[in-house]
Formats: C-alpha cells, structure tokens, sequence
C-alpha cells in the first residue's frame, strides 16, 4: 500500500513534467471550448453511424425513406383508419405525419443518446476528450433522419395544400427543437450510464409522451369532448412536444386551427433555452466519472 510521502513524492513528479489528471472536470468555459474544437469529430462520428446504421441493409440508405414512411403507414392504419380518429381533419395524412416526425425526433434521440456513453466505455477510457461529444453526435444523427422526413413531409403538403411563406416557420421550430434535444439527450446520457435500468423504463415514458403530445388528433378537442378538468388541459398545454408540432403544423397545414395551443412559440422557446443550459450543466458535472467502474 503506497505511504504519504509516496504519494507526495508522485504528485510533486507529476506537477514537474506538467502531467495532471485525466479524468479531472475542466472549467465550464474551457469544457466549452475543448467542445467545439472537437466539432469535426462530432460530425465524423455521426456520420459513420448514419452509414453504419444502413450497410448490413441491402436497399442500404433508402431506409432513411422507407422507415418513417412505413411507421406513418402503421399509425395512420390503427389511428386513422380503425380508431376513426382522422374524422374532423382536414388533410389527416400531412397533419399525423408533422406530428410523428417531430415526436421521433426527440424519442430516438432521448432513447439513442441513453446508450451514447454505455456503448462507448472502450473510447472514453482510452481517449481523453469531452464527453459530450457523444451525445452530441447522436442528436446529430437523429438531426440527419429529421431532414429526411421533413423532405418527405414538404413533398405531401406540396402536392396537398400547396407551397406558402409560411412554410420558413419550420426552420426557427426544429431549431427549438434541437436545442431542447440536446439538453434531454444529455441528461438522459447521464442517466443511462448511471442507471442501467433507464433503457428499460424509457419505452414506457415515451410511449405515455405519445399519447399526450396530440399526434393522432386535436388534444384539445378531444379533452374537451370529454369534459377534462380545466387543470388538465392546462399542464398538457405546457408539453414541449405538442408545442413543437403545433408550430410546425401551422406553418404547413393552412386548416390547422391557429389557437390549438395560443402560446406555442412562448412554451417552445422558453423549454428550448432551460433544458439546453440544464441538461448541458447536468451531464458536465459528472464529467470526470464517466467511464469508471
């Protein structure tokens, strides 16, 4: 067992050459920096998971089209078609493919970015670099998929309703959406590599999200059919997810009521900027225990 004085004599060796520790938790401003000044490799390694994603597949990347497609076929079968629910909507297939790609968007990156760090553990013990990275690359990915869908979805409100101005609204809503994707990416990477179980528990919470995020049908509308408490409708109304699809529905559907969710911008924007800044502080107070055990 080393003594003190060993341990003294290592620490003065190593403040000498100018060596410190490895896993030690950097500044916030200069965990930033490092941050950016590994954006290239954020961009590599999300791309390399694009391609790896599809390379076993013998249609290969057309599975970037093929599965949102086929997922927006399956739910427009069981919600539209069998539950009835596309009944009172104009233009249901633009309207439940908006809501199912701005959902996904942030289901498979709070899903991914939970196993960002797990899958990882051989990289981040054997390089030093910022752990953020990773997550990062994941919502970058996802990112990647989202304009594949959104490409796919401007091609049926084009064919359906037309091209407007209004279609330029996408752009500052998925900007919001990133931005709130990154801060829950990050804590959930947090999580998951502390609390192995979240890869169990996550389906269950996303798929409770679903239902409440008014992807099928006007949320609204049908709380108000059924006479829901006031208070219920409210906390619903503060749902990122039902924010996000709301601006985006409005900016492509002309039919879409304008006053499904009266604050969608304010709730948008407000959500975006605290989970970023949150979940940013969140994952990088742990910085310097990731990969250990």
């Amino acid at each position: 067992m080393p003594t003190a004085a060993g341990q003294t004599d290592a620490a003065d060796l190593a403040r000498r050459h100018g060596l410190t520790r490895s896993s030690v938790r950097p500044p916030l401003g200069a965990y930033l920096r490092e941050l950016w000044s590994r954006r290239k490799f954020v961009v590599s390694y999300a791309t390399a998971r694009t391609y790896a994603m599809y390379a076993g597949a013998r249609l290969g990347s057309i599975w970037q089209v093929l599965t949102p497609l086929l997922n927006a076929a399956v739910y427009y079968l069981a919600f539209g078609v069998l539950l009835g629910t596309k009944n009172g909507i104009d233009n249901y297939v633009a309207f439940l493919l908006s809501g199912i790609f701005v959902f996904t968007f942030t289901q498979r990156c709070m899903t991914e970015g939970s196993r960002s760090l797990a899958l990882n553990l051989s990289l981040i013990r054997t390089l030093h670099f910022p752990r953020a990275t990773l997550p990062l690359a994941y919502v970058l990915n996802e990112l990647n998929q989202m304009l594949v869908s959104m490409g796919i979805l401007f091609v049926v409100v084009g064919f359906t309703d037309g091209p407007a101005w209004s279609w330029l609204l996408v752009v500052p809503a998925m900007v919001l959406q990133v931005m709130f994707n990154i801060g829950i990416t990050l804590v959930f990477a947090r999580f998951g590599t502390f609390v192995s179980d979240i890869t169990q528990l996550l389906p269950f919470v996303t798929r409770t999200w679903l239902y409440a995020s008014g992807i099928f049908f006007s949320l609204p509308a049908k709380l108000q059919q059924v006479d829901a408490p006031s208070w219920v409708i409210q906390v619903l109304a503060l749902n990122p997810i039902s924010a996000y699809i709301d601006i985006v529905r409005r900016s492509l559907l002309a039919e879409h009521e304008p006053n499904e969710l009266p604050h969608a911008w304010t709730i948008a924007v407000v959500w975006s900027f605290v989970m970023l800044v949150a979940g940013f502080a969140y994952f990088w107070r742990a910085e310097d225990r990731y990969g250990r055990g």
